[in-house]
């Protein structure tokens, strides 16, 4: 799974204020996340009213809840705990994990259910909202 934060800007008809969206991207390449977001956003906007004004990849070990209908996402940090089997030694490795949830306290327990499933210990570090509208996946899309 490559990730991509892709940033669209358009201004609003009613206010003429500009706004900016932000869009996980599942795609193999920079180009292709920009084409397939262009796709996708081009059927609520028409082409000249918006504008992909960044596009990075983004590191994210994971995603809960994205088939939930909610309106929000949440980014997750989550330390996993494990043991080194060359050394032995403790040794842990910090993961961002999204949530896709109505409301903080539904995120957390969505995301405590999905980490009991984990076979390695883990501590939930932080829980905050983010601007991320939609993932639009690389399947869901018919771009290429």
């Amino acid at each position: 799974m490559n990730l991509f934060e892709c940033k669209v800007s358009h201004v609003d008809k009613s206010t003429s204020k500009k706004i900016t969206e932000t869009y996980i991207v599942d795609a193999m390449s920079f180009v292709e996340a920009e084409t397939i977001l262009n796709k996708e956003i081009g059927e609520y906007y028409k082409e000249a009213d918006f504008k992909v004004s960044s596009v990075r990849t983004v590191h994210i070990a994971d995603v809960v809840g994205k088939d939930k209908d909610a309106e929000k996402w949440y980014k997750a940090k989550v330390c996993f705990v494990y043991v080194n089997e060359v050394t032995g030694k403790e040794e842990k490795s910090n993961s961002m994990i999204l949530v896709h949830s109505d409301d903080i306290e539904e995120a957390l327990k969505d995301l405590v259910k999905f980490l009991n499933d984990s076979i390695s210990d883990n501590e939930i570090l932080s829980v905050t909202n983010t601007p991320i509208v939609d993932i639009i996946n690389f399947s869901d899309s018919d771009v290429i």
